[in-house]
């Protein structure tokens, strides 16, 4: 068995290099066939032509790897912006006649003079500035140097505004820089890339497979955890180090800049074509790996569990959740014609559910896309508080949320790092607390834009509110620190400190539930078990040996206290009128 484990360990980190390697190993080519791509991807863009001469001008020895390429990718799109600058603007040389011709009446600029720039600047650019500076007609100013200069920052001002409807927009440009990249990348991967499919994504999930599968036969009833302390990879030594790096490295290079694992997403473009009919974007990419990491760990859970019923269903119900409604079913809809939706993702987890372009994107879709829009109200508002009265957040935390799915499975292994500290416990309380506020203000100022079209209340722009917190909330805090930390502080890192929806679903619980894990204190042998492997920084022990039942806002009901405790002192219930029903299957 430990020779199937090391073949199978051997074949997964070969398929880890190669993914690694994958995106150093391009070269770039700018001949016919690759601008060709590129004027496809770019489509009719008004900048299309510019970037495309500009990027015929790179010169070979900056085409030989990504650093050298992508800083001559960047000079390349600059300069188109500045070719398009003087080609639709209006220049520096015609503005100032034009100051000059308003300031002839030395302090005002007059109205016939304002008429009379038609001749002077008879551009499209120029008739954007006469007809948005109007205001300034009959304003008194100090002196002629005064007005000058004021004409001269608002003509400069709105040429600008013009031509940047023809230019590489900030908001796009990584966008456009990937399709760039995908279009004039050539080497080995790209005319082989479904035999790298092959080699990383099948060799790895067999790898990993053949590393799990031996975990059957292991001996003895109960679960194991023999060792864990010992292991590098998962006390905190140098494997856990490197592995933590690199999910920190992916996440920061997923979210920010994708245009450099175009090798990385590509590489799901055998299952893209199969499902959506076209090829991969970064974020299916994510989620299937996502899925596949959710899929072969949680085959390591049924291992792990076997003696345990309950958190055997339990993975089941992870497993088909992810791979239906978070991945393939959202897949479907958008082929139907309908909107992007994960049904099973409430607010304000799903922080863009009330986005103006997710709620037109949703009336437009006709009475499908409405009734889309009330399953997400109707779940957040009766769903939610519902299920969690009668089950705790458990439901969802445990048994339906995608989050909490890939740390119950790919981040098992790291549950006993997370911190039990009274301050730890003070710090969670405060930040998911502050998340969640920051989600309902957030969302909040979001609805009143799209109901008023006011994009500023009380001194608070919506725009840039629910970029921060899609900047701070949702990249960095639920993907960069949410998972790239499991190896430092545990697999529950977001659900703990940062989800809103487990600050909502966390004071249904703490106020208003059924739910609880009760103790039988007399049987407690303080072995610290179940305090060791709260993924959730729960010290269960302290409550155990006081023969207090457990109602803690931040438990997700996972049950693993319960099944590492040698004594059965633990149990997952659901309490009415003190009447319970105990889930002994919890134990192993």
């Amino acid at each position: 068995m430990n020779i199937l484990r090391k073949i199978g360990l051997s074949i997964f980190l070969f398929s880890m290099g190669l993914f690694i390697f994958l995106i150093f190993a391009t070269r770039f080519e700018v001949g016919n066939e690759q601008l060709n791509q590129v004027a496809t991807a770019l489509g009719d863009k008004p900048y299309a032509p510019y970037v495309i001469r500009e990027l015929e001008q790179i010169p070979a020895d900056k085409r030989s790897s990504k650093f050298s390429y992508f800083p001559a990718l960047n000079q390349s799109l600059n300069t188109a912006n500045e070719k398009i600058a003087a080609d639709k603007g209006v220049s520096a040389d015609l503005i100032e006649e034009a100051v000059a011709a308003l300031s002839q009446n030395g302090t005002t600029i007059l109205a016939e003079a304002h008429a009379g720039l038609s001749n002077l600047l008879p551009s499209e650019a120029g008739k954007y500035i006469i007809d948005n500076t109007g205001w300034m007609i009959g304003r008194e100013y100090a002196d002629a140097t005064a007005l000058g200069q004021a004409v001269r920052d608002e003509f400069q001002k709105k040429s600008s505004e013009f031509t940047n409807r023809f230019k590489v927009s900030e908001g796009s440009i990584k966008d456009i820089k990937f399709e760039i990249v995908k279009a004039t990348s050539s080497g080995f991967y790209w005319k082989n890339q479904y035999l790298y499919f092959l080699l990383v994504i099948g060799l790895g999930i067999f790898g990993g497979l053949l590393y799990i599968l031996p975990k059957f036969r292991d001996g003895g009833a109960g679960v194991k955890h023999n060792g864990i302390y010992h292991n590098s990879s998962t006390n905190g030594g140098l494997i856990g180090i490197l592995t933590g790096a690199f999910l920190i490295g992916f996440y920061i290079l997923l979210y920010f800049y994708h245009f450099w694992i175009a090798e990385w997403i590509t590489l799901v473009d055998p299952i893209s074509q199969l499902i959506t009919g076209g090829p991969a974007s970064r974020w299916f990419m994510y989620g299937t790996l996502y899925t596949i990491a959710i899929l072969v760990m949680g085959i390591r859970m049924f291992a792990k569990y076997r003696h345990s019923r309950y958190h055997q269903v339990r993975t089941i119900s992870i497993m088909f959740f992810q791979t239906a409604f978070a991945y393939i079913i959202p897949e479907i809809l958008v082929k139907l014609n309908q909107p992007y939706m994960d049904l099973k993702n409430s607010w304000p987890l799903n922080y863009t559910f009330f986005f103006d372009y997710n709620v037109s994107n949703h009336i437009d879709a006709g009475n499908f896309g409405i009734w889309m829009l009330g399953w997400g109200i109707a779940l957040f508002l009766t769903g939610v508080p519902l299920f969690t009265y009668f089950y705790g957040k458990r439901w969802y935390c445990s048994w339906v949320c995608g989050c909490g799915g890939l740390a119950e499975t790919l981040g098992d292994p790291y549950r006993q790092l997370s911190d039990k500290s009274l301050k730890a416990w003070k710090v969670e309380r405060w930040l998911i607390h502050s998340v969640l506020v920051f989600a309902v203000v957030m969302t909040g100022l979001v609805l009143y834009t799209v109901f008023s079209k006011e994009s500023t209340v009380l001194g608070l722009n919506s725009f840039t509110v629910r970029s921060i917190y899609g900047f701070a909330i949702g990249s960095v805090f639920a993907g960069v620190i949410g998972t790239g930390f499991y190896p430092f502080m545990g697999n529950r890192m977001w659900c703990r400190f940062g989800c809103p929806l487990a600050a909502y679903l966390g004071l249904v619980q703490r106020f208003k539930s059924q739910f609880r894990i009760t103790t039988n204190g007399g049987q407690c042998i303080s072995c610290g078990n179940c305090s060791t492997y709260c993924e959730m920084g729960i010290d269960v022990r302290a409550y155990a040996q006081r023969g207090q039942n457990i109602v803690r806002s931040s438990c997700v009901g996972c049950g693993v206290c319960a099944a590492v405790c040698p004594r059965g002192v633990l149990s997952l219930e659901n309490m009415a009128n003190d009447d319970s029903s105990r889930m002994s299957d919890v134990r192993y």
